[in-house]
């Protein structure tokens, strides 16, 4: 096992590259760039945006110059940049480390990351790995708790659904289930809002935030109570699409299981049907709800509450990826998608070592990576 670890983790290093490199050739050819974005604030807002730019990102120099009707390539290959002192346009590029060949730059980037070194944020005055730290919180406190719930209800559900097949009470889950499927996540946290956060009806739960204003004067209990009250409605929205999965997965799991001979050999030698599901079936049902634990776990942490933290006004790691993106601050966008990329890989492998625990036959030596 040792062995297979040991090629897992060196094998990350190629495929960690791979998708920096494919992720840095498609932004080169994307259109606007954090240069345009500054000149686009330069041209549309005057002096007042070159003043602000220049304290979060350093000296950019003087602002509109007399450089008008010049043919100086720096200046021409940017879009809104003629009329623009091209000097001026150089120092941007300075500053934003665009003077550089594209093959130099990515190797720094892939230099500086190996070290954890993410440098600073283009258009905030704060280094990138403090931002994350900064936003992770909501994250964690999204992901974690929406994972822990929809596990906690799903297996049950699932379990139970596949104990009393085409009875009843599986007939009507599944309708709720496949009701919560289909209705958005996004969709039922405004629902939510307008019945239970002062939008038509009752005002129950607070609109914004993970804590109230007045978190710093509350006792260690009503913290408490006062995180959790905040986490009801974004959590009851991403949870209802995700139980709904996993429930089903659970169900057609175990029914696979419980058809299988050897569950009828263990009945007909006297086991009870509790001692049969839980000691047999449920250790072979749960290899499948194991190997969708890495891109649960990774989308829930990381990517699947966008529209969530939105409407909520909850600003994680979700918010930040996508204004980055929009604003072009590729510090941020290469330090989110490299760190996304290598939880990934490690999840993954933490995933496969979770197989072997559950279920010793499973042997990854006897196999290739």
């Amino acid at each position: 096992m040792l062995a297979y670890i040991v090629r897992r983790i060196a094998l990350m290093v190629p495929t960690l590259i791979g998708i920096m490199l494919i992720s840095f050739v498609v932004v080169q050819f994307a259109p606007g760039g954090p240069i345009e974005r500054v000149i686009a604030q330069l041209t549309g807002e005057g002096s007042s945006a070159t003043q602000r730019i220049s304290g979060g990102g350093g000296d950019f120099g003087g602002g509109g110059g007399s450089g008008a009707g010049s043919s100086d390539p720096a200046s021409s290959k940017y879009r809104g940049a003629q009329g623009l002192d091209p000097a001026f346009i150089k120092q941007l590029e300075v500053q934003f480390g665009f003077d550089k060949p594209a093959h130099e730059r990515f190797g720094k980037m892939l230099w500086d990351y190996a070290r954890f070194d993410f440098g600073r944020s283009y258009f905030r005055d704060i280094s990138v790995i403090d931002l994350i730290k900064e936003k992770m919180p909501v994250s964690i406190s999204l992901g974690l708790w929406m994972m822990l719930i929809t596990y906690a209800i799903s297996i049950p559900l699932g379990i139970a659904k596949a104990v009393r097949d085409g009875s009843r009470f599986d007939v009507w889950t599944s309708a709720v289930i496949i009701i919560g499927y289909a209705i958005p996540s996004f969709l039922f946290a405004i629902l939510l809002i307008i019945v239970f956060a002062g939008g038509s009806f009752f005002s129950i739960f607070p609109l914004r935030g993970l804590t109230s204003d007045n978190w710093d004067q509350l006792s260690l209990g009503a913290k408490i109570l006062d995180y959790f009250w905040h986490l009801v409605l974004p959590i009851t929205s991403m949870v209802l699409g995700a139980f709904a999965t996993m429930a089903l997965l659970t169900k057609n799991s175990f029914l696979d299981e419980i058809r299988k001979q050897y569950v009828v050999t263990a009945r007909m030698k006297g086991l009870s049907e509790r001692s049969v599901l839980y000691r047999h079936v449920f250790r072979n049902a749960m290899l499948i709800i194991i190997a969708g634990f890495p891109g649960a776990f990774v989308g829930a942490f990381f990517s699947g509450s966008l529209l969530i933290e939105t409407i909520f006004s909850l600003d994680g790691l979700g918010l930040l990826g996508f204004e980055s993106v929009l604003n072009r601050d590729y510090p941020v966008v290469f330090a989110n998608l490299y760190i996304f990329s290598l939880v990934g890989l490690f999840v993954n492998l933490l995933s496969d070592l979770t197989y072997s625990w559950v279920d010793p036959r499973i042997d990854f030596e006897t196999r290739d990576v």
